[in-house]
């Protein structure tokens, strides 16, 4: 129905109610619901609302669940469709959006984190008469080519011997290690790694405070599979249960790090020829972890440490040696956003709170963040974020507040910086398509779609930027909580996005 039209027939309506006197009851009762269906007639402009009820009347996996969709025009910020929009839903690592955002406008996209080497002591020819500090102030991305470099730094002022402690300085941030929610189960896994100021990488995908657990079939099946580690150190205690069985045996690999140790169990079976499997597991502390590495990195340049690897805060006075940094937020936000990594996000909240309010903690850094979220236009009363990632299953935020971020934050100058790590539909480059490489191939969404997934149990989000065959970005915001089965939920979004890139026609009413 046009608007007009619809607009003529409530008045009439009143009217008529008016003439016969109707109840009162029954009287708000029509308003109401012509009110609904010129508010829909609006919204749905055509066959959009048709369409997306269409892919949700055909979709059972959605039985009992929880839905928000939030359709917005990327220019006008006008609100296209609605479905639940308003009611708060658990996001997952859609949260993220928010994280970023906040992050790019405190820190900036040019911010650095920075690793620092300090000496105290007296130096006598090529002994160090006192302690070596390494002080991590945040960087996730630190590798061990990194803790090398700085190594080398040492090796340049003639140390060969240090008699005295290696010490990690963590100071930076508070020293708790995971976000309240965070369940212990989860502690173990590369998404639930400990949070610390001075941290390593296994690899360039930076998950940080993780490391890789190799494991190779041995010479024939009845032997041990060869375990190794990535990047190696003395830090973790490796227990190998693995065996090789025949060819055409089962592959079946279990990696676990026992509940608050640093014993990691590997058991299972490999077939014979099967080449190499990855693993990525926790540590249980990441100070610790990279300290392992450095003094591994020292021995390599030479470098002896006589006392313990010990850790405590960076005296004053000492003699900055060397400082490396990392790349700059704007590139960061590429591995942390594309892949979804939660460690960043985490690191970004205390980060915040340090930048601006001087603490390294969680409490600090989401009251920052929750601030800038307010100043770019969210209802924060309506929103609980618990962390920075998204794992806490009590964080909370509609749809709709979801598109009125992505539309606000389009005018930042930091935007482009935001935009590009977002992962495109259907692109198979890990670092573009990231967690959306797979989905949507073949169709007008791939390689339009920009859009940041969420996931955690019973719950799956996709939210994003799209556009239309006629040429306009549009917003969107697809969440569903409590489901049973995780298949088919994402199809299911999938399909609403594609639905809105193969729209030809203006999608927001000119009236």
């Amino acid at each position: 129905m046009d608007m007009i039209k619809v607009v003529s027939f409530r008045v009439g309506v009143i009217g008529l109610a008016y003439k016969r006197k109707l109840s009162f009851m029954f009287f708000l009762f029509l308003i109401c619901f012509f009110n609904g269906e010129s508010m829909q007639a609006a919204n749905d402009d055509g066959n959009l609302g048709q369409e997306i009820q269409q892919i949700l009347d055909g979709s059972p996996e959605l039985a009992g669940a929880l839905m928000g969709i939030s359709i917005r025009s990327a220019e006008s910020g006008e609100m296209i469709y609605e479905l639940g929009s308003q009611t708060r839903l658990r996001p997952a690592s859609n949260l993220k959006l928010l994280t970023a955002a906040a992050a790019l406008e405190t820190l900036g996209e040019d911010h650095v984190f920075q690793t620092e080497l300090y000496i105290k002591g007296v130096q006598v020819g090529h002994v160090l008469q006192g302690n070596v500090y390494l002080k991590g102030k945040g960087d996730p991305t630190l590798l061990e080519k990194d803790f090398d470099e700085l190594a080398s730094s040492l090796k340049h002022k003639q140390v060969k011997l240090v008699h005295g402690n290696l010490i990690g300085d963590d100071s930076w941030y508070d020293d708790i290690r995971y976000s309240r929610d965070l369940v212990w189960s989860d502690e173990q896994e590369y998404y639930g790694a400990a949070v610390s100021a001075l941290t390593a990488s296994p690899n360039d995908d930076y998950d940080t405070g993780t490391i890789i657990v190799e494991i190779t079939p041995g010479e024939k099946a009845g032997k041990l599979a060869t375990v190794m580690l990535k990047p190696e150190t003395d830090y973790v205690k490796v227990i190998n249960k693995m065996k090789t069985v025949a060819a055409d045996g089962k592959k079946k690999i279990k990696v676990e790090r026992s509940h608050g140790t640093d014993v990691i169990t590997v058991t299972g079976t490999i077939p014979e020829h099967a080449g190499v499997t990855e693993e990525w597991i926790s540590v249980k502390d990441p100070t610790e972890y990279a300290l392992s590495l450095f003094e591994k990195s020292m021995k390599k340049h030479g470098i002896k440490v006589l006392g313990k690897r010990k850790k405590g805060k960076t005296p004053v006075g000492a003699d900055l040696i060397s400082t490396h940094q990392s790349m700059p937020l704007s590139q960061l936000l590429i591995p942390f956003m594309k892949l979804s990594n939660n460690g960043h996000a985490e690191i970004l909240v205390k980060e915040m709170g340090k930048e601006a309010a001087g603490e390294g903690s969680w409490k600090d850094g989401l009251k920052v963040a929750r601030n800038q979220m307010e100043g770019m236009g969210l209802n924060m009363e309506t929103i609980k974020m618990r962390d920075g990632s998204g794992i806490s299953q009590v964080n909370m935020i509609p749809a709709n507040e979801i598109t009125k971020l992505l539309y606000a934050v389009q005018e930042k100058t930091w935007f482009p910086a935001y935009l590009n790590a977002l992962p495109i539909a259907g692109d198979e480059k890990r670092m573009v398509g990231g967690t959306l490489r797979k989905r949507m191939k073949g169709t007008t969404a791939a390689g339009n779609v920009r859009a940041k997934t969420g996931t955690i149990s019973g719950t799956s989000s996709l939210s994003g930027y799209v556009t239309t065959k006629r040429g306009e970005r549009v917003i969107f915001s697809i969440i569903v909580n409590n489901f049973v089965e995780e298949t088919g939920i994402t199809a299911i979004q999938d399909k609403i996005a594609v639905m809105l890139a193969e729209q030809e026609k203006l999608l927001v009413s000119d009236l």
